[in-house]
């Protein structure tokens, strides 16, 4: 019997469900990051803010898990310090690198799909 692959084995993370909201154990899970190592990069990245609600209990949002998975590549795949990986993440900010923040971005880019979408099926009939 062959050993299940874990995605921190492959460098393969699973896809990111379509929700609002993430308990840190979920972010974790889709993240290969373990739990303690997502509170920790709360203090060391300030842009990685999750919600917190009763409890102090941290909801992640897709954004949060985006940017964990980017800060995560920086570190582990790239080999980057904290310092330089906050630095990193800075700099691509300022180049317009930043996560879709408006609504109407979002509705763009759907439309945009779903033009490409509707012209390829009528190249196909």
């Amino acid at each position: 019997m062959q050993a299940r692959k874990r995605p921190e084995d492959t460098n393969e993370l699973p896809a990111i469900p379509d929700k609002r909201y993430f308990t840190i154990g979920e972010a974790s899970e889709l993240c290969a990051v373990k739990p303690h190592v997502l509170r920790y990069w709360e203090q060391e990245f300030p842009k990685l803010n999750p919600v917190k609600r009763r409890g102090n209990r941290r909801y992640y949002q897709r954004e949060d898990i985006e940017l964990i998975r980017r800060i995560r590549t920086l570190l582990y795949d790239q080999g980057f310090t904290i310092n330089g990986a906050r630095q990193q993440l800075d700099s691509a900010d300022n180049e317009g690198h930043t996560p879709v923040n408006s609504l109407r971005d979002i509705i763009l880019r759907v439309e945009s799909v779903l033009a490409l979408l509707r012209e390829r099926s009528q190249h196909k009939d």
